[in-house]
């Protein structure tokens, strides 16, 4: 079994930008309605994955991850998605020894900028970016499994 504990957090600025990468575009959408997981599919950039991931709000969650074919992920994308898909791009920004992830959404989502933090203990210690805001952890408006069904711009 694999745990993902993760906090996520709003963005109040652009800031962050000085010191990300590129950034790489994602895709995704999820294969099932809301119940004890999420199944979705992702292209990253020009890679693709399959992924289970447990239903909790909060910050530590069980999370399954596979490697599949490109060409099966655009097929999935395309016919057996439920609900919206999600358009963003993820800048990775070093900060304060830990990696953040900015994921900038675009379509339905545009607008919302949401920073993740993946840690290895749920009380590790990390260092707030001055372009942090409001925690948003446990609230699970702001997770893609959401957002595909509800879009941001809806609220």
């Amino acid at each position: 079994m694999a745990t993902e504990i993760e906090r996520k957090f709003l963005v109040t600025n652009e800031d962050w930008r000085l010191s990300a990468d590129a950034g790489t575009r994602f895709l995704q959408g999820y294969l099932n309605e809301e119940g004890r997981a999420s199944v979705r599919v992702r292209i990253e950039g020009e890679c693709a994955n399959l992924n289970i991931k447990s239903a909790d709000a909060g910050i530590q969650r069980q999370e399954y991850e596979y490697s599949i074919p490109l060409h099966d992920a655009r097929r999935m994308l395309a016919d057996l998605c439920i609900g919206g898909l999600i358009e963003k791009t993820r800048f990775r920004v070093r900060h304060g020894g830990h990696l953040w992830e900015v994921d900038v959404f675009a379509g339905a989502n545009a607008g919302l900028v949401v920073a993740e933090l993946e840690l290895d203990a749920v009380a590790e210690f990390f260092e707030r970016p001055a372009w942090l805001g409001e925690e948003v952890s446990h609230d699970a408006r702001y997770y893609n499994h959401f957002l595909a069904r509800r879009p941001w711009k809806d609220w």
